[in-house]
């Protein structure tokens, strides 16, 4: 790179905050990036629990059990 009197050679101490940034956004999962939830539905979204396999109910008298 070339410097003229007008424009003193670049050092690149300003790169370092962009830097950063650059990191940063690199942390970010691809798929939040592409495809973000957001935070209200994230809060709202049920959490998962486990459930019967199919057939292993136990059926009593043709009823369907009761929870």
């Amino acid at each position: 790179m070339t410097s003229t009197p007008d424009a003193p050679e670049h050092d690149g101490s300003d790169l370092a905050e962009l830097r950063e940034e650059i990191d940063a956004l690199k942390a970010i999962p691809h798929e939040e990036v592409v495809n973000p939830m957001p935070k209200d539905i994230e809060e709202r979204e049920p959490t998962p629990r486990p459930t019967d396999a199919i057939g292993s109910e136990k059926w009593e008298d043709g009823a369907a059990p009761t929870r």
